[in-house]
């Protein structure tokens, strides 16, 4: 299905609720929509040795959380490139996604080793070299969900200094629910498919469909680490839902299952974006 106009969205949901998988539905219904993802901005710009890159991961190597400006600094880049939000001087200090194929393509890097625009950007985000407030793009090809961020009410304030967005969809099902989807759910590591067993069982029990290797639970797969995490999802969660609310941009759906989410959240969808 087309969209009309561009999607700047992001899910917000407890752990296990099924923010993957209908992000996943979410995409495959309407191929406008990308997913730009702060874990992958993160491990490119790692994995590309980028002068940011090497502050995250000595950062990361520090046990130190990664700083909020720096990962908006990565989405407002990614964004930049794929011409989503347009500013007056754009930054060359980080690998994008979009970037990088045009580096396998032997164009070179769109970055510099300039550490000490780095040090200014972290120190002091709003007089580093490019860190303009964006005008969004609304051209329909430029509609996105955001994953991974922004997890609090202070980052989404953060972000809404570079980019406007427009449905935040809040995604409920019952803990009991929840607990017991992950109480059945078997992985194989190497692939990370994921199994139940109450729905979407392997071939044969605890065996991988695919390479016949064994399957495996996560440590953190039980009842007291998921409470733990819901209560701290809760924490923050709230301010964030509030924020987006008083925006008038909140949406929340309720559901038991996955399935019966998603005809709710793509009506919803189409309700406010397709053509």
């Amino acid at each position: 299905m087309r969209l009309r106009k561009a999607a700047r969205v992001i899910l917000v949901g407890a752990p296990g609720v099924g923010k993957g998988t209908q992000s996943e539905r979410l995409l495959q219904r309407f191929p406008q929509l990308s997913s730009i993802s702060s874990g992958d901005l993160l491990r490119y710009n790692v994995a590309q040795r980028t002068p940011l890159g090497i502050k995250v991961e000595s950062t990361m190597k520090a046990g130190e959380l990664v700083p909020d400006e720096l990962i908006l600094r990565l989405i407002r880049n990614e964004l930049n490139h794929r011409g989503w939000i347009f500013s007056n001087h754009p930054s060359s200090d980080v690998m994008t996604l979009a970037s990088s194929s045009a580096v396998s393509a032997g164009q070179g890097p769109l970055y510099d080793n300039d550490e000490t625009d780095v040090a200014a950007f972290i120190s002091s985000p709003e007089h580093a070299r490019g860190y303009t407030p964006g005008r969004a793009s609304e051209d329909p090809s430029a509609s996105f969900l955001l994953d991974g961020f922004p997890r609090t009410a202070s980052q989404a304030e953060l972000l809404d200094e570079i980019v406007p967005i427009n449905l935040a969809v809040s995604i409920n099902t019952p803990v009991d629910v929840i607990l017991e989807r992950i109480s059945g759910r078997w992985v194989h590591e190497a692939s990370g498919r994921v199994y139940n067993t109450t729905f979407n069982k392997p071939k044969v029990a605890g065996v991988d469909d695919i390479t016949g290797e064994p399957l495996v639970r996560r440590t953190d797969d039980n009842e007291k680490v998921y409470r733990a995490r819901f209560r701290k999802f809760q924490e923050t969660s709230e301010p964030l839902l509030e924020h987006y609310a008083r925006k008038g941009i909140l949406w929340e759906v309720n559901g038991m299952s996955s399935n019966e989410i998603s005809p709710k959240l793509i009506g919803e969808f189409e309700r406010r974006f397709a053509e």
